[in-house]
């Protein structure tokens, strides 16, 4: 089993997966659809038994031990992500159900907020749909304009269409950092400080990027960053939102109830100071405990040979998919992460899942929730093979024979 050079070896870190030791249908399991949800090692499951075992209490405001010990807990991972992001407080930490949530978050509360008829919003044309509705509904409800900046042939954005369209009425920019359908690496940063010129604000969608990257809200200069936990060795319905501070104290509450308030009466209610004011109800406050784990196992293993395992798969991939009979790659960009979405011309991106599948392959198939960028490649969607940390060269290997086989079947 191929190794890279760092703290510990891919075979070390396979066996933390438990999930990865087994048969499907018959034959041994190799995950490709990381970019969907990536698989969770031993210490992240076992902190979340833990917290049932030993801890599982509501938190905050209350004086018992066990709701200490959960709120001390929940209030870890805060810090933990103030960390992974390098946000200067923890108080710019919101939690939330996911990046979907974060997202709807910012549109309600911000831009529902300071948005006006005439104002224009941009996203791009990669953008998943998390990405796109959230906005659309701000724009019914404010009058805003939704612009898009257009996606090329290749898979990256058009730059100079995005500054084209950067103008005095640019309100807010949300685009997604890492495509989940392509694997496209988009310049943020630039984006990020052109929008700046023209006064608006920046939220990233970092769902994708969160695995990959050494995130770092300071440097990239945004306005928001979202993520979740699913993505990056973690739970599933946890998530994050990163925003200014300033920023977030002007913005109203997403949701009312519990935890978000000061003084409730029948007249009138105030509300809590951030990030409380934005986090209403009892959270998910088991997977959440459980997360700070899954960042810890990131910062353990560490981003540099995260990336260097990932650049290995995708090279080992192009090397291997890319000549097989009918191999249609879908997002060539120069800079990308470790995804390949691909067709094979004459084969239903579905039937070639299913048969993938029955080899004991996962990998996604579908629009990916990007369903304007497949209307504007003209297909309904692709297959997608997405890489993570614990795959291994000898899996690519594995999927391209199988991948071989199915076409030659297929050709007869």
């Amino acid at each position: 089993m191929n190794e890279v050079a760092g703290i510990m070896s891919i075979a070390e870190i396979r066996k933390q997966f438990p999930v990865l030791d087994q048969k499907v249908n018959g034959k041994p399991l190799i995950y490709f659809d990381n970019a969907a949800t990536s698989q969770t090692p031993s210490s992240v499951i076992e902190a979340l038994t833990n917290y049932y075992q030993k801890d599982n209490a509501n938190i905050h405001r209350g004086i018992h031990t066990l709701a200490e010990r959960a709120t001390a807990g929940f209030e870890e991972t805060r810090k933990a992500l103030q960390r992974f992001l390098n946000a200067p407080e923890a108080e710019e930490i919101i939690i939330t159900k996911g990046t979907t949530e974060s997202i709807n978050l910012v549109a309600q509360s911000y831009g529902r907020k300071f948005l006006k008829a005439g104002d224009e919003i941009l996203i791009s044309g990669m953008e998943h749909h998390s990405n796109i509705v959230p906005w659309q509904m701000v724009c019914e409800q404010t009058g805003a304009r939704l612009k898009v900046i257009p996606v090329l042939e290749n898979g990256e954005l058009d730059m100079v269409a995005f500054r084209s369209l950067l103008s005095e009425k640019t309100k807010f920019v949300s685009v997604v950092y890492i495509s989940n359908a392509l694997g496209t690496i988009n310049p943020v940063k630039d984006i990020i400080d052109d929008a700046h010129t023209v006064g608006a604000k920046v939220l990233i969608d970092s769902a994708q990027a969160a695995p990959h990257y050494n995130l770092d809200v300071q440097e990239l200069g945004c306005d928001f960053m979202a993520l979740s936990g699913h993505k990056m060795y973690g739970p599933t319905g946890v998530g994050a939102l990163y925003g200014k501070r300033e920023l977030l104290e002007s913005m109203d509450p997403y949701q009312g109830g519990g935890e978000m308030i000061r003084e409730v009466s029948f007249e009138k209610t105030t509300y809590n100071d951030i990030p409380y004011k934005f986090e209403a109800g009892t959270p998910n406050i088991a997977d959440v405990v459980a997360w700070k784990t899954a960042i810890e196992f990131m910062e353990t293993i560490g981003f540099d040979l995260l990336h260097d395992q990932e650049m290995l798969l995708l090279a080992k991939g192009k090397e291997l998919l890319f000549d097989i009979d009918g191999f249609q790659p879908i997002g060539t960009a120069a800079n990308k992460t470790s995804v390949i979405s691909f067709l094979i011309d004459g084969i239903h991106p579905f039937d070639l899942g299913m048969w993938l599948d029955a080899k004991g392959i996962a990998v996604r198939t579908g629009h990916h929730c990007t369903q304007p960028l497949m209307d504007q490649f003209g297909i309904e969607g692709t297959v997608r093979a997405s890489f993570a940390v614990y795959n291994t060269v000898e899996e690519i290997e594995v999927f391209a024979e199988a991948l071989k086989s199915i076409v030659a079947k297929f050709r007869k």
